[in-house]
C-alpha cells in the first residue's frame, strides 16, 4: 500500500513507518512544518520516501493520513485528488481539545468523507465529531530495549518547553516533588528551569539529548515522574516503561489508562505520589520489580507489532469501503 503521510510527531512518524508498506512523504526545498520529509537524525526504513509536490502529481497513492486540518487543501492540491472523495482518507488525531474538553468540537466533526482515528481512548471520549465516525488505534513504539539501572537516586521528567507550558505539563508542581527527590528534566526549553522555579539546585536542567543518549541517561535515574496535566499520552511516559523504569504519574488523561499498579503509582493526589516517590528512593528492589511490571505492561499494551496490526487492519478496511460504512466493530474497539 502507498500511504501519504506527513512527518508530523517523530516518535508517531517512526512508529508507523516501520510497517510493510511503502510511505510517501511530502517534501519542500525549505522543509518546515508542512515539507519535513525524512529527519535527518532518525533512523527511517527506505520505505519511508521522500516526494516533492510534483513528484505527487502522478504518484500512486492508495490512502491519505492527514494530521492536521490544513493538509485536506495540500492534499487536493499536490495530489490534484481530493481526499475522502477520490481516494480513501483517514483524520488522525494526535491531542486532546485545547480549550472546553467537553464541549471541543473536532475539525472533522459530521463529515462522511473520513475517518478520525484517535491515538487514545480518552481523546476520542473528549471531543465531539458529531456524526463523523471514529476509531481508536493506541501507540506503539519501537523498542529501546531494557536498559534500567536506577543507580542515580533521582526522578527523570521528560517535557518540552516547561517554562512556556506552565500548568499544561504540571511545571507548578516540580517544585514539591523536587523536594522529595531530586528531579533531572530533559527535553526542549528547560535551560533556567531550576532558577525559574526557585528550587535552589534540585531541578537539574538535562536539555534535548539525541533519544538513544535520553533513553540511556533517563534509565539511570531510579524512577520516571510525569506529571502533565492536560495532554494526550505523551510518547515518553511509553518509552520510559520500555525502558524498564517504575513510573509514578499525575492520574489526568489517558494516563490511568497507561499505568497499572504493577509499573507504579498513578494518582490525581500530589501527597501519594510523594508517597510513592519515597519508597522509590528508598527501595532499588521494589523500584526494580515496578520497572519489570512496567515494562512487560508497555510490551503488550503498546508494543510494535500490535500498533502496526492495527493500522494494517484500519487501512486495509478504508480503502475497501468509505470512512462513513467502517464497522462499528472499529467504533466500539478502536480495530477494523
Amino acid at each position: 500500500m502507498n500511504i501519504l503521510v506527513w512527518h508530523v510527531h517523530g516518535s508517531w512518524t517512526t512508529a508507523f513507518v516501520q510497517g510493510r508498506h511503502r510511505y510517501l512523504l511530502p517534501t519542500l526545498p525549505e522543509r518546515g512544518p508542512f515539507g519535513g520529509g525524512r529527519p535527518a537524525a532518525w533512523d527511517w526504513p527506505p520505505s519511508a520516501v521522500e516526494m516533492s509536490p510534483d513528484e505527487l502529481v502522478d504518484a500512486d497513492v492508495d490512502v491519505v493520513v492527514l494530521q492536521r486540518p490544513e493538509e485536506f487543501e495540500l492534499a487536493q492540491r499536490w495530489l490534484r485528488r481530493t481526499p475522502g472523495r477520490d481516494l480513501p482518507a483517514v483524520y488522525l488525531e494526535h491531542n486532546t481539545p485545547r480549550e472546553h474538553a467537553a464541549t471541543s468540537r473536532h475539525p472533522v466533526a459530521d463529515r462522511d468523507d473520513v475517518l478520525l482515528v484517535h491515538v487514545t481512548h480518552f481523546n476520542r471520549l473528549m471531543w465531539d465529531a458529531g456524526s463523523t465516525r471514529t476509531a481508536v488505534v493506541e501507540h506503539g513504539i519501537v523498542d529501546p530495549g531494557h536498559r534500567y539501572t536506577g543507580e542515580l537516586p533521582a526522578a527523570a521528567v521528560a517535557v518540552n518547553e516547561p517554562l512556556r507550558r506552565g500548568r499544561i505539563t504540571g511545571t507548578d508542581l516540580l517544585p514539591r516533588f523536587a523536594r522529595t527527590l531530586p528531579l533531572h528534566v530533559f527535553g526542549i526549553g528547560t535551560a533556567g528551569l531550576d532558577a525559574a522555579l526557585g528550587t535552589g539546585g534540585r531541578v537539574r536542567e538535562c536539555g534535548d539529548l539525541p533519544q538513544h543518549r535520553m533513553h540511556t541517561e533517563m534509565a539511570r535515574r531510579r524512577v520516571y515522574l510525569h506529571t502533565p496535566r492536560w495532554t494526550s499520552l505523551g510518547l515518553s511516559l511509553i518509552e520510559a516503561m520500555h525502558l524498564g523504569m517504575p513510573v509514578v504519574a499525575l492520574g489526568t488523561t489517558e494516563a490511568a489508562e497507561a499505568v497499572p499498579s504493577e509499573a507504579g503509582c498513578c494518582s490525581t493526589d500530589p501527597e501519594r505520589l510523594d508517597r510513592a516517590l519515597r519508597a522509590l528512593a528508598a527501595e532499588p528492589e521494589l523500584a526494580r520489580r515496578l520497572g519489570a511490571g512496567a515494562r512487560a505492561h508497555a510490551l503488550a499494551r503498546y508494543g510494535l507489532d500490535r500498533f502496526l496490526s492495527r493500522w494494517d487492519s484500519l487501512l486495509a478496511d478504508v480503502t475497501e469501503r468509505p470512512a462513513a460504512r467502517v464497522p462499528a466493530a472499529a467504533v466500539t474497539n478502536g480495530r477494523s
